[in-house]
């Protein structure tokens, strides 16, 4: 595996990818530390870099960046849906359940965003609870950004 660190507007981040350059981390330093094993590398990851310094600037609302993240099948399903969801706009973990063909099931969609291990590319923080804006694994004051430079503003 190859990583490096990227600095962005809401703190540094570390990207992770597998030789053939496919994306299998975008994790948030302060709470993810590669292991000793992984090669550090900057080459890979020219190209989402700079899709994510356009995303933070506001010229970039979807990625175009091969992702290979790691789960269930049921993770998976729920992650792809995630990519569905459009820049600006947020969605229930209840419909977002609804859309995976598991009415019902609102907490292991919940448990399956937060196992997300691409965030921002794969935007999890466009969920959010039907009280409120429910949680995020890099923090909510991070979650809290992300959606207002999507011009999402919460209550």
């Amino acid at each position: 595996m190859l990583w490096c660190r990227h600095e962005t507007p809401v703190g540094a981040v570390v990207l992770a990818a597998r030789e053939d350059g496919a994306l299998t981390h975008l994790q948030f330093a302060e709470r993810f530390s590669p292991p000793e094993t992984w090669r550090q590398e900057t080459f890979p990851f020219e190209d989402v870099r700079r899709q994510l310094d356009d995303y933070f600037e506001g010229r970039r609302q979807t990625f175009q960046v091969p992702l290979a993240p790691r789960g269930t099948e049921f993770q998976r399903r729920v992650w792809g849906a995630l990519r569905n969801i459009p820049h600006g706009e947020t969605i229930t973990y209840g419909a977002l359940a609804r859309r995976v063909g598991k009415p019902g099931a609102a907490r292991a969609v919940g448990q399956a965003n937060g196992a997300n291990p691409i965030a921002i590319i794969i935007p999890c923080h466009r969920v959010v609870a039907a009280g409120g804006i429910g949680g995020y694994g890099g923090g909510l004051a991070i979650k809290r950004r992300l959606l207002a430079l999507e011009g999402v503003l919460l209550e």
